[in-house]
Formats: structure tokens, C-alpha cells, sequence
């Protein structure tokens, strides 16, 4: 789903390379809602997504199968009674941006830092899972793509579970 959307939204940009990453976020966060709205009817969504953040495929694509993969496992793990209220987060955003210098003091290109995070006030990933050397190959898959982004992510434990991942993105 997570990469049948980034045709779609290619394809209606014109056959840019880029797109509109937060409208492509969107509809994927929605169909995830949707598909799993049965037996979770107590979840509610929270979305909060810079506007008009353009990426190109090689950043949309990793990143968008991270969102598919960690709210999917919200949705799956963290409210296991069904009658549960709970809510799941995805926020975002830029934070800054970086000039990179060469090895000769010149500006070699420049980027923006982008923060992705992903929370539920569910019960929380069990303690016994190592986020560092995950069992689980949801969270191994997660952890390579962020590394493939060269990225870093954390976890935390606290009233649920939050992923933050940041990655910087180079402005083309």
C-alpha cells in the first residue's frame, strides 16, 4: 500500500521525481485507519504534518514504509482489549537546516532536518524487547531504514511507546 501510494501521488505530480510528502502521508496514515478501523473502533488518530514537504523517492519510500510499519504495529499491539480507547500520534516536521562544507571550506550542499515520530498511549513495547537487536522483523526492517536514510531513531517506553526519527534531507 505504502509504495502503490507513492506511484500514485508521482503520478499525478507530473512525473516530478518529487512529492508532496505530507498529502502522500496523509492518505497512507487514512488507509492504514481504515483497513484497520474493524475491532479498534476506540482508536482515535492524531495527525500533525508540516504542509507541502517535498521529498524525492529515494527519502519518501523508506520513510513511508516506516510509518506503514509502526503504525500498523500500533494498531496490532498496543490496545489489546478491544474495547480500549487509545490514540495514535504522527507528527511531522523541520526543525532546521544544515550547510554542509567541503573539505576546502566550500558549500557543498544543504539540508533540512526532518522529525518523524510515531507514538500510541498503549500499553507499550514489552521490556524484554531489545530495540537495539530487535527480535521482530517489523522493527529490524524499521531500524534499516532509518540507517539507509542515515538516520537515528529512539524509543521511548513511557505512557506508551514513541518512536522519534530524525533524518536530514538534502534540498535539491
Amino acid at each position: 500500500m505504502s509504495i502503490a501510494l507513492i506511484h500514485e501521488e508521482l503520478h499525478e505530480g507530473e512525473g516530478d521525481n518529487e512529492l508532496n510528502f505530507s498529502i502522500y502521508l496523509k492518505k497512507l496514515i487514512e488507509n492504514l485507519f481504515q483497513t484497520y478501523k474493524i475491532g479498534n473502533a476506540g482508536i482515535s488518530l492524531k495527525i500533525d504534518l508540516e504542509e507541502n514537504l517535498f521529498f524525492d523517492v529515494d527519502t519518501a519510500v523508506p520513510l513511508g514504509m516506516i510509518v506503514n510499519e509502526l503504525v500498523s504495529n500500533s494498531f496490532k499491539h498496543a490496545f489489546p482489549g478491544r474495547d480500549e480507547k487509545g490514540i495514535i500520534q504522527i507528527k511531522l516536521s523541520s526543525e532546521k537546516s544544515v550547510d554542509e562544507q567541503s573539505n576546502k571550506g566550500q558549500l557543498a550542499e544543504k539540508s533540512n532536518v526532518y522529525t518523524l515520530i510515531v507514538s500510541d498511549n498503549g500499553v507499550g513495547i514489552p521490556k524484554n524487547i531489545d530495540f537495539e537487536n530487535p527480535d521482530t522483523l517489523g522493527l529490524q526492517l524499521v531500524a534499516i531504514l532509518v540507517d539507509q536514510l542515515g538516520g537515528e531513531i529512539k524509543m521511548k517506553r513511557d505512557k506508551g511507546t514513541e518512536f522519534r526519527i530524525k533524518v536530514n534531507v538534502k534540498q535539491t
